[in-house]
């Protein structure tokens, strides 16, 4: 079998897997049921693979935090951008972008840190906008 699995450590991965389910349509794969620091879920979301460990510094496994977030985050696509935002929003995520709408490109977006310490952007595609047009939208408002 070959593929891509994206990996990352949280505090606890089933609370984590909990708060996912809520806010996106989460296909479960294997969950464990483990004493906390041994547990582990893998999941897909949108056809993507995701496997979340328990945080567990004996096996350099560090979660990060709200005041120390890493520079990675998730970028998913979604069907209704203001209930998937609204449903993080009333989990307890924190905002750091609300939804914004931007017609020129085609999309809306928003962004939140969840519980975990983990950044997910949002994104709906109204209408698809090629490459080019982007990038000519971009140097037009930027030679404003």
């Amino acid at each position: 079998m070959v593929g891509v699995e994206i990996d990352l450590v949280v505090t606890d991965s089933l609370k984590a897997l909990e708060l996912y389910e809520n806010i996106f349509e989460i296909e479960r794969i294997e969950v464990s049921d483990l004493p906390k620091g041994t547990n582990e879920a893998v999941f897909t979301l949108y056809g993507v693979r995701f496997h979340m460990l328990d945080e567990n510094p004996e096996f350099q496994l560090i979660a990060p935090s709200k005041d120390d977030p890493k520079t990675i985050w998730f970028n998913v696509s979604v069907p209704d951008i203001k209930e998937t935002y609204t449903k993080a929003m009333s989990l307890g995520c924190t905002e750091i972008q609300p939804v914004a709408d931007l017609p020129d490109y085609g999309v809306s977006n928003a962004i939140f840190m969840d519980s975990f310490g983990y950044v997910w952007m949002l994104h709906q595609i109204h209408k698809v906008v090629s490459h080019e047009e982007r990038i000519r939208l971009w140097e037009e408002k930027r030679n404003r």
